[in-house]
């Protein structure tokens, strides 16, 4: 008697915990293999070996100074600026249901960003960009949501209102810098969004502000599954959905107003990576949201390396390359419609 072989389908995201555990594994390796060549690489390039050595080295020595100073914090500020961005537009497509909604999309990154500027005009001093930039990426998400709730708006026009509402806050944006020039050195770079010159004070300045957006954000994980099922459906089950939603927003606005605050107005980091993650471990949120994460730091490590290395010894802000990759995709998820609904 002759048995057929069985055929095998390979199914893709995984399905299975240990599938998407591992998925998890290889974004960790992914970012951890992202941050040795962001050490590397820069206007001169140094071997491991070089780096190891110069922790030993003395104070006055060259390669040390470079990796304490300006490799090692820029560094820690692209991964986890591209960790909380990607996180935070994840948090944002959950809340509003929309496979397009992201913290530059629909103005959150430019409300965080005219805060800042509007803080350190009126209050010189770098202490309060962080609160500043939360404040501002909250108010205006909680706007945006609640033009969606009060006006009925469909999921296209909701981007539409939240492009106005961010070339409205951009605007305001520049009219400070034009205003208050003396005030504001460095203020062109962080409009286009990049690291050159953070420091370890400044990305410790928003460190807070990012755990409790994390822990929040993963909190959340389990309850933002059933919100999927739909307002009605995921009320007739217990949850508080207004709650839910409005802690979602927080977390979002932590993240990104924290990210804004050290890195400036970084674009598509929050469209792009929750869609790749979502390819790599479904749509569940308690494996989206890590993934998000991982995948979003070393997406924006490898941006940054790229934006060093492309033109050196000149250096490109990293925002420019991050609007070359993600304007075109910004464009493929306008166009690919069907019935009004938009699809990853």
């Amino acid at each position: 008697m002759h048995t057929s072989p069985k055929s095998y389908t390979r199914t893709w995201p995984p399905s299975s915990p240990e599938g998407r555990a591992a998925a998890l594994g290889l974004l960790a390796l992914l970012l951890c293999a992202a941050a040795a060549l962001s050490l590397r690489c820069g206007s001169r390039d140094y071997t491991l070996a070089q780096l190891l050595g110069a922790l030993h080295a003395g104070a006055g020595d060259p390669v040390r100074r470079t990796l304490l100073f300006v490799r090692m914090p820029r560094t820690a500020a692209a991964a986890l600026a591209g960790g909380a961005l990607a996180l935070s537009g994840a948090l944002m497509q959950a809340v509003l249901n929309n496979t397009m909604a992201s913290p530059n999309v629909i103005g959150v990154n430019a409300g965080a960003g005219f805060a800042a500027l509007l803080a350190v005009t009126l209050f010189p001093g770098a202490g309060r960009m962080p609160m500043a930039s939360f404040l501002g990426a909250f108010l205006t998400a909680l706007f945006i949501y609640l033009l969606a709730v009060r006006a009925g708006l469909s999921r296209t026009t909701l981007i539409l209102a939240g492009l106005a509402v961010s070339s409205i806050l951009t605007a305001a944006s520049n009219t400070i810098t034009l205003l208050a020039p003396d005030s504001l050195a460095g203020a062109s770079n962080f409009m286009l969004g990049g690291f050159s010159g953070v420091t370890l004070a400044a990305v410790g300045r928003s460190g807070w502000y990012l755990a409790a957006g994390a822990a929040l954000a993963l909190f959340l994980s389990t309850e933002l599954n059933v919100l999927q099922l739909g307002e009605e459906s995921a009320a007739s089950l217990g949850l508080h959905v207004g709650r839910v939603r409005l802690l979602a927003i927080l977390a979002a606005a932590l993240l990104a107003g924290a990210a804004v605050s050290f890195s400036g107005l970084l674009g598509f980091v929050g469209l792009l990576v929750p869609h790749m993650a979502r390819r790599l471990v479904g749509s569940d949120n308690r494996w989206l949201l890590p993934a998000a994460a991982l995948l979003g730091g070393a997406f924006v490590l490898l941006c940054d390396v790229l934006a060093r290395v492309l033109f050196a010894p000149f250096e490109l802000p990293v925002g420019i390359v991050m609007s070359l990759l993600g304007g075109p995709f910004f464009l493929y998820l306008l166009l690919r419609r069907k019935g009004g609904r938009v699809y990853a």
